[in-house]
């Protein structure tokens, strides 16, 4: 019986108490993090023996790869990529960053599809603006929502052409908000109009995406009184108003936006609409409480999950790697040669 969660693991291997606990709680899903990843090798085996745990054996295996600040498959083993900011600064023009967007995201599908992966949480689609915090900055492709949709959905294709599937995030929008909801919970004060105008946008524009991610943030003018992740009055406009007809997932239950134990975090997220609720830490403890909270994965939400899963390509679209990479770094020279630096460790999604 599946169960409406995405789990994580602590570490590179699984532990044979890891393997039992997933067994028992049969999770729709897996995430993976930095602290799950060595090399090649020891990846592909440890998203093998992921869904060898479960009983769906092409369970999806979702992961953070935007580029930038946010990349779990780094050097030596995989390239790094540029953060979303990255491809109109080095573009001569929208069509030319498009072009250079889908080109990375393809590249980036096949890292990921060569390990078995089949879910990337991109694209970022929200829109900053000036005096919010930088938890979105340069993961965002632009600060107008036209040009986010844009790149937003060149990125998107890309991965859905090497068998990858999109995650639009963080809906119905974060760049607005004014602190970090891994650490606090962000008010956004603007008027609906502002928003529908602004936020929610590029949503609208790729609300035919398979999978969106929710943002742990309260908009009063939609619920003064509950973030997205938990508001069935936010949950019901994206669904009616956006359009939006695909899995909805949350963001991850462990961040210090949410209030109150793992088990009542999960119960609202499930209850206000979202699908499928996430957790991402591996936490042993906090996961036991997160599968107390959950329930089957039924209904509309298992419809909506089957029709996600239905679109992953199983032959991607053909790629010369050498030539598309030699391609995307002649493309992306003018942003990579002035933003040059060290590595830089893992940041949340």
């Amino acid at each position: 019986m599946t169960r409406a969660i995405i789990l994580g693991c602590s570490g590179p291997r699984l532990t044979e108490a890891e393997a039992d606990f997933f067994a028992e709680a049969q999770p729709f899903g897996f995430i993976l993090f930095r602290r799950n990843i060595e090399d090649p090798e020891q990846l592909a085996g440890l998203v093998s023996a992921l869904r060898a745990t479960v009983d769906t054996p092409e369970a999806p295996i979702l992961i953070d790869q935007e580029g930038g600040r946010v990349q779990r498959m780094i050097p030596p083993h995989w390239t790094r990529y540029p953060p979303g900011d990255a491809y109109l600064k080095a573009a001569r023009d929208l069509g030319e960053a498009r072009e250079t967007a889908r080109l990375g995201a393809r590249l980036m599908a096949h890292d990921l599809h060569a390990m078995g992966i089949d879910v990337d949480c991109l694209p970022v689609l929200d829109v900053p603006v000036p005096g919010a915090h930088d938890i979105i900055g340069d993961r965002a492709y632009a600060h107008d929502p036209e040009r986010v949709a844009v790149l937003g959905r060149a990125a998107a294709e890309g991965l859905m052409a090497g068998g990858v599937l999109p995650v639009i995030k963080h809906i119905p929008g974060h760049g607005r908000a004014l602190s970090d909801s891994h650490l606090e919970l962000p008010v956004v004060n603007a008027d609906r109009d502002h928003l529908e105008a602004w936020d929610f946008l590029p949503f609208k524009a790729m609300s035919d995406m398979p999978i969106a991610m929710t943002a742990h943030v309260v908009y009063t003018a939609l619920d003064p009184d509950r973030p997205a992740t938990t508001s069935p009055v936010v949950l019901d406009m994206i669904r009616e108003e956006m359009g939006y007809q695909g899995l909805i997932v949350s963001d991850d239950l462990s961040m210090q936006a949410l209030k109150g134990d793992l088990e009542h975090r999960t119960k609202r997220a499930l209850k206000a609409g979202c699908d499928v609720a996430l957790h991402c830490n591996g936490d042993m403890d906090e996961m036991q409480a997160v599968l107390a909270g959950s329930k089957r994965l039924k209904g509309k939400s298992l419809r909506r999950a089957e029709a996600a899963l239905a679109r992953r390509v199983r032959t991607p679209e053909p790629l010369d790697v050498t030539e598309a990479r030699a391609r995307f770094d002649r493309m992306m020279a003018p942003y990579l040669e002035a933003k040059a630096g060290p590595d830089v460790g893992e940041a949340q999604g």
